[in-house]
This record gives C-alpha cells, structure tokens and sequence, in this order.
C-alpha cells in the first residue's frame, strides 16, 4: 500500500535501490542497516507499522523507508534520496515517536516548516518550530517543551541552528539525531544551492553522538556524492528510490503564446489546484493578470514581493482560497499542498532537477497529476543570458557558470528529444525504466506529430538572414518573411528583397517558433548579449543548398488524450460525494485556521467517497485515517457521508469486505431528527448535546441544515442579534458563497459557525 508523505497523504510506489556513487566520489558504505545485519533493532517492524498505524493511518511500509527507519534507529548517517511526494519525511518522523526521544529537522523556508507542524499536530504528533518572527512567549514555550523533552520533533532553519546559543540550548537537550531536508541545497552541483548549507558539517563536532540523515528528492551521482563529502557523514546507508512518478503526466509542446495555452489548460481542470511557473517576476504578473481577467482565481509569486504579501498569497492557496498561481522558482520548496492536479511551466526551466522538483509538486498523493511545459528554443538563450550576467555579478563567477550552463544543456536536449520523457528523466538520474511504452507522456500517449519535413521552411528564413547581411534579430527577419510595414523594413529597404513577404499569412507565433527551432537544431546561430542577431553557420549552407533536410515539431490538433491511470483513480467514486467531502474539509480548515489539506488529503476524501463507511469502524479502514483523526473528525464526515448518500439513494459500506450493505437511510438515526425538533424549540447547544451526546461541530453542522430547510422565526437562541447584523453587513461586500471575506472583514472576532447560521438563516428567508 502506498506511504503517506509529512502531512500522511498517499504517495504513490516506487522502486528503491542502494547505490554507490561514481567512481571519483567519497567512497561509501551502501547497505542499509536491517535486524539481520546488526542484530536485534531498537524496534521491530511491528512497533515501527503500529506507529504509522497510529498517526497516519497506513498499515505497510515500503521497503526503502523501512532501511532509513533502521539507519536512523541505529544511529548511523544516511542519505535519502526520494522523489517529491515519496514519503521522505516519514523516515524521519518515525524513529523519535517509537524512541520517545527528540530529534532535530533542519528545514530552509519557515511556511514548509509551518505546514509539516501543523499537519504532525493534527495527527496527535508533538511537533514544534522555530523560526524568525516568532513571538518571544511563543519562542519560550518551545525552548522549554523542548527541554522538557516534550517534543519528538524539533524543526529550525540552518542559519537559527548554528548560533551558539542554539547550539548549547541543544546540547543541553543530548540532541538523538538530525534531519537535514532539502539536502541537495549543499552542492555547488545540486539545483539550488545555499551557502549556509555547506555550514552544517560543524554539527558533527557540536553533537558528536547525534547521527545525520539527509533528504532529498532529486541528486544525481555527483550531487549524492557531494553532499556526503561536504557534510562529513560517516559510513553513511545512501539509499536512492525510483526518482520516476508514474502517476504524473508529462507534455512538452511547442510554445505558441504561454498566456493562452495555460488558460486553456486551466479551463480543462476547473477548480483544481494548479501553479503555472515562468522565468521572470514581470512574467508571473502578467499570467496572473491575465487569469484573472478571464475568470481564474489566480495570484502570483515572487521572491520581490513583500513578505507578508508572498505569506498571504501561500495561505490563500494552501486554504484553497486560490485555485491558481502564477510564480517564479521562488514558490518552491515550501509548498506542501499534496492535492496539485497540475504544473504549468510557461517556459523551460534552467535545470532537469528543477524541471523534476517543481513537476514534483504535482500529484504528492500519487493521485494522476498533469504537468505541460510550454518549449521554445528562445528559452535556452534566455537562461545562458542571465546565468552569464549573474556570473558577471558574482565574486567567483567560474564557480558557478560552467555547473549551470551544463545543467541548462541537459534541459534543453530533454526538450528537444522525442523520447519517452519519464524514460529520459529516471535515464538522467541514473536508472533505467522496464517498459517501452510509459503511458503518460505526450510520446507514448501519441500526442505529438513528431517532424514534419520543415525544410522549404527553413530555406526561406535562412535565405532571409543571408539578404538581411546576418545583422538583425528575430523579430525583424520575422517581419520581413511577413511583409510587414514597419518604419524600420522601409528604413533599411528590405521590402524590396526577394525575401519580403515571402511567408505572408504565416502566424507570427508560429514563424517565431520555427525559428527558434532552427537555432535548437544548429542550422542557424544566434549571437550572445543583450541584442542578439541571427547568423548562418556551415550547416545554413548545406541546408540552404539541399544537402540536409530540416524537421520541424508540431502537436497533434486533436489534442491531449486522457490516460488509463487518470480514468482508474475515479472508479467506484461519487463525483458529487467528493466534492461534499471536500467542501466539510474546507471549512474545518476555515474553522481552525489550517491548510485544507492538514485535515485529510484527496486520497483519502477519494477512498471514502469509495468505500462510504457507516461507521467509526469501517472509517477505519479508510486509508489516511487514524486513530487521532477519526477521534476528532470521524463523527462530522461520517454524518456528512450519510446525509449525502440519503439524499442520493446511494448504499454506505460498500467496500466494507464481509460487513453488510445497508441503505443509506439507515445511518441518518434519531440523533439529528432529536436535535431538529430542540432546535424547534429553541433549545441551546448545550441542552441538545447533553441529549444527544454529539460533538459541537457535528451540533453546528445539524442546526446549519436546520435553518436552511425549516426556517425558524429568529436564530436569537444561538447567535446574538447585534452579531447577526455584523455579519449581514459584512456580507454585502464578499463574494457570494464566500465565508473567509466575511471572517477577515469581521476581525475574526465572529466565528466561523456563526457566520454560517445567519447566512443558512438569511438565505432560506
């Protein structure tokens, strides 16, 4: 069964293997530890499943997972190596939780480690962080849970862990091991790297007991190799998984113009979380502001944007409050949101671990995810231009230029390839996949024409350059082949050239493209710097004269095909019940101030709209509900589930092995139609949950329902009426059916239940 990832999504399964890194790399040890090699472990794999039972409520271990679990037991340093979504964190959640001991995550942005608390707290796990900002009570609380040994995990940034004072707070605490995510971030050869990372090789002299373990989802060879050297691990367990995600969808198609291609995209997965990513700040403006006025809930992001303007426009995503962001490579490693169904990339990306990072970001539960990246050969230029002008910048500009102009050549070839693309990506990574045909890439699901003989084309733009003196850029050759009329084609006479207007008709778009495509293919050049020019090479000649044929790229116009995986994963589900599920899991998101997706993920959503469980039970049985969910949250779905099912004639239990299958009706007992005749009365909720022994939240759920279809003279016995004009006022101004405007607008003073009752109240008058 597939493993929850931090916050107990489902991921999809994945090969693991042990690997050696390459031959001029730190020679490690690669054998994980395991009962067999060592002895009897700290804990069996009993304990270790009943902990995951416990928590996330999942029953089986994967291999891989189950050897880091072991490494870090035991104490001994290892290297984790699994993609985004492949349940990294839960090698390092578990071991503190079976030890009762406390154990350190070194995590570099402060909304990821927000996230992971929240969502280890909603499982009944103790968790905390600390992290710049915080109020100095709250910073003093942790600091003594953590002293008190109250805490099994303990997440900070790597610049607060190496202060002194941290340091010795830590020492004082005979700190058991640390977690160091985000690993790659220390390798001048990884995609994202961070100076202060390379600092942390001094915690092996502060804590020379403490073991390390490193994470991360993508690392070649040579980075593996680089991050055991840099950190110093000892005889470190370096475990690799598969880095190919089956479950995601890969599409690299031609960009024709990135703002219309990524709202069609969009308008094909209506509601549904997306993050359309560009190269620049100003590019990410202008897609949102595009989405936006066609109808998107959109908001963009970038590393320019205030502080508190990029934290609220994350919230709004994680709480579902934005369908849609449109973001620069700054919305990256914070995002923790499992339920993506689709990453856009407008432009190619500089790297083919960024390219596998952010597509990663998709599709965390294992649920089918699309992920289209808008190509064109411009991009490449583009990215050579600000690497170049960035090493211009940089104190040691050979350090950094050679490693990511070599990174921008592999993207760039994936691009261009007509390859199986999770072939080619698991090939980059070092790993080879079984089957010929992947099923979910625009090449094997047979999307792509492929060439088409573009060589009549191609001589017409190579002519063009030739007559034009090899002087001019794109742009301008463009609009000669087009016979435009501009000042600057009269200034030069080129509307007298045999060339002029020798493609008139052709979409400028699509001349465009061509064009970049002949300089990916090397049969046209393109000087470097800030206004470059188009000139011909040897093989313009041959070309030119006939000697070698040009094939040009095109996409099939009966577009994009559905996959296999993407019609299984909805079988036997209720689209309606889904959505009823969803929405409950909205609102209790609302009402306690978290990302949705901290109260239960779509797999699990998914498998109850499936299953329909009609009792504590059956819930049970329910993948992603444990024991501390279903004590807190099981009574609300449960009713929401039978209410749902009674109003659709739909069965509960219907996956439920050997129990019997029982009509809906049946599970809707005299417990609401008891709380509907008290509420008649104008009974308080006190009165009725002493009568029908329910939870608040399920009382509230009763008397929304209640006021909605039975419309009682006043609601004066559970909201006060100077409450219920602030709320009628503040709903003027919010968008119908929204409740947060109406929350903020209010201060939050109001709180979420009760907005709710005036609204169901006012709304059945």
């Amino acid at each position: 069964m597939p493993m929850p990832d931090s916050n107990g999504t489902q991921s999809a399964p994945h090969a693991c293997t042990a690997v050696t890194p390459a031959s001029n790399a730190t020679s490690v040890r690669t054998s994980a530890v395991s009962p067999e090699q060592e002895g009897a472990a700290p804990a069996d794999r009993d304990a270790i499943v009943g902990v995951v039972q416990r928590y996330w409520g999942y029953s089986t271990l994967r291999p891989l997972q189950e050897q880091a679990i072991h490494a870090s037991l035991w104490q001994r340093d290892s290297l984790v190596v699994l993609p985004t979504g492949g349940g990294k964190s839960l090698c390092y959640q578990v071991p503190p939780a079976l030890l009762e001991a406390t154990d350190v995550v070194v995590s570099p942005l402060i909304s990821l480690m927000k996230d992971q608390v929240d969502g280890l707290r909603a499982c009944g796990y103790a968790a905390a962080a600390l992290y710049s900002g915080m109020a100095y009570p709250d910073v003093r609380a942790v600091e003594a849970q953590l002293l008190a040994g109250q805490l099994r995990l303990l997440f900070v940034a790597p610049e607060r862990l190496l202060t002194p004072r941290f340091i010795e707070l830590l020492q004082r605490t005979r700190v058991r091991a640390f977690a160091i995510d985000e690993a790659h971030c220390i390798s001048h050869w990884g995609h994202d790297f961070r100076p202060e990372y390379r600092q942390l090789a001094r915690l092996k002299d502060s804590f020379p007991t403490a073991s390390l373990h490193a994470f991360t989802a993508t690392a070649t060879e040579r980075v593996r190799a680089d991050i055991v050297a840099q950190l110093g691990l000892r005889d470190p367990a370096v475990l690799v998984g598969g880095f190919d995600r089956p479950n995601l969808i890969y599409r690299i198609v031609p960009r024709i113009d990135a703002e219309d291609q990524a709202l069609e995209v969009i308008r094909r997965r209506p509601g549904q979380a997306i993050i359309v990513y560009t190269i620049s700040r100003k590019d990410a403006e202008s897609m949102a502001a595009w989405l936006k006025q066609h109808g998107v809930r959109a908001a963009y992001y970038h590393a320019g944007m205030d502080a508190e303007l990029r934290r609220k426009t994350q919230e709004q995503f994680a709480s579902e409050d934005l369908d849609v962001i449109a973001a620069t490579v700054a919305f990256g490693m914070g995002i923790d949101r499992s339920d993506v169904r689709c990453v856009i990339h407008a432009a190619m990306p500089k790297s083919i671990e960024h390219y596998q990072q952010e597509t990663g970001r998709a599709g965390r539960d294992g649920l089918p995810a699309e992920c289209i990246l808008f190509y064109s050969a411009a991009d490449a230029m583009r990215w050579e231009s600000l690497l170049q002008r960035s090493a211009a910048e940089s104190d040691s500009p050979e350090d950094t230029i050679t490693p990511a102009l070599e990174l921008l050549s592999h993207m760039r070839r994936l691009c261009g390839s007509m390859r199986c693309r999770h072939r080619a990506l698991s090939s980059y990574f070092g790993q080879e996949l079984e089957a010929a045909n992947c099923g979910a890439c625009d090449v094997c699901l047979e999307e792509v024409d492929g060439l088409v003989d573009g060589t009549v084309t191609a001589q017409k733009v190579l002519s063009c350059v030739a007559r034009t003196g090899e002087r001019f850029g794109i742009e301008h050759i463009c609009d000669v082949l087009l016979g435009a009329q501009s000042d600057r084609v009269r200034k030069w006479n080129h509307d007298q050239l045999s060339t002029y207007g020798l493609l008139k008709g052709t979409n400028r778009r699509d001349l465009n493209n061509v064009v970049y495509q002949l300089v990916d293919l090397g049969v046209l050049a393109r000087t470097p710097g800030d206004r470059p020019v188009l000139q011909l090479n040897d093989l313009s000649w041959e070309v030119m004269r006939g000697r070698r044929p040009v094939q040009i790229k095109q996409v099939k116009e009966s577009g994009l095909k559905t996959t296999v995986a993407e019609a299984e994963s909805w079988e036997g589900i209720d689209r309606g019940l889904f959505d009823a599920l969803r929405d409950l899991r909205r609102q209790i998101a609302d009402e306690r101030g978290v990302p949705a997706f901290v109260i239960f993920g779509d797999v699990t959503l998914r498998d109850m709209a499936r299953a329909r469980p009609a009792s504590r039970e059956a819930m049970l049985n329910v993948r992603g509900v444990g024991q501390k969910k279903l004590e807190d949250l099981g009574e609300r779905f449960l009713d929401r589930m039978a209410s749902y099912c009674a109003a659709h004639d739909l069965d509960l239990d219907v996956a439920a092995g050997t129990r019997p299958r029982r009509k809906a009706g049946a599970r809707v007992s005299d417990a609401k139609r008891v709380a509907f005749e008290m509420f008649a009365a104008g009974k308080s909720f006190d009165e009725i949950g002493a009568a029908i022994d329910r939870r608040p939240g399920t009382l509230a759920e009763y008397l929304e329902e209640f006021l909605a279809t039975n419309r009682p003279e006043s609601i004066d016995p559970w909201v006060d009426r100077s409450i219920q004009a602030q709320v009628l006022e503040a709903a003027r101004y919010a968008p119908e059916g929204r409740l947060k405007p109406i929350f903020q607008a209010l201060g939050g003073r109001v709180p979420y239940e009760q907005i709710r009752f005036v609204i169901a109240w006012h709304g059945a008058a």
